[in-house]
């Protein structure tokens, strides 16, 4: 645990250092959120019937974006290498690398989305509900995205591929997540809904940093 809490401090302290590179997804969450009314309608019922899917597909487009600066910048500069000669596990590295991912990219993400729920039009449990899947299913999106990362490190033009191969993992994550909130927003029951994405952030947590890990190294190599 002190590994892995050291780990998380060094990727956060790699993250102060070039800020810019991870405000971009952030404000690409923004945009893609708030043009959404001029571009589709104002109108506050269409918004709300919309809302579910825009925050979700917004929010996984933006952990997308985060995902290389976390990972190719490190393989570049050679630290990647360096950690795991010294002995670190390549499971704690990882694992790090998505914890620290999630708390710059996926909490803002959870933090502001009531923000945009309101400019959505959504009601004011939908709300909160919102919230609470952003905050269980962001991380599984970062969990999962590590393993793509990993697959892809030193490849040319590997943001492509990167798309291809993690996109299809994610979509259990947007099924259930913008479900939870669309049935929160008719006055359904979600709580289903939430025990899936709960579900899938165990399992991601668990098994994403060894597959991730053997990914990374076979790359590296």
């Amino acid at each position: 645990m002190k590994l892995l809490l050291s780990l998380v401090k060094r990727e956060l302290a790699v993250v102060i250092r070039s800020q810019s590179e991870f405000i971009y997804p952030l404000a690409f969450f923004i945009m893609v959120t708030t043009m959404f009314p001029l571009a589709v309608t104002p109108e506050p019922s269409q918004l709300a019937f919309i809302a579910p899917g825009v925050i979700w597909v917004a929010a996984l487009l933006s952990l997308l974006l985060s995902l290389h600066a976390f990972y190719q910048m490190d393989y570049e500069d050679g630290s990647l290498e360096q950690l795991l000669l010294s002995g670190v596990p390549g499971p704690s590295i990882i694992a790090a690398k998505a914890i620290a991912n999630w708390i710059v990219t996926g909490l803002p993400l959870v933090i502001i989305a009531p923000l945009i729920g309101v400019l959505l039009n959504l009601r004011a449990e939908a709300n909160w509900i919102a919230m609470l899947a952003l905050l269980l299913g962001t991380p599984s999106l970062c969990f999962i995205g590590a393993i793509g990362m990993s697959l892809t490190l030193g490849l040319r033009n590997g943001g492509v591929l990167l798309t291809l191969l993690v996109l299809p993992l994610f979509i259990p994550v947007l099924i259930f997540g913008a479900s939870t909130v669309e049935a929160a927003s008719m006055g359904r029951p979600f709580n289903g809904q939430l025990a899936i994405l709960a579900a899938i952030l165990i399992l991601s947590t668990l098994l994403s940093p060894v597959a991730a890990s053997a990914a990374m190294k076979i790359s590296i190599d």
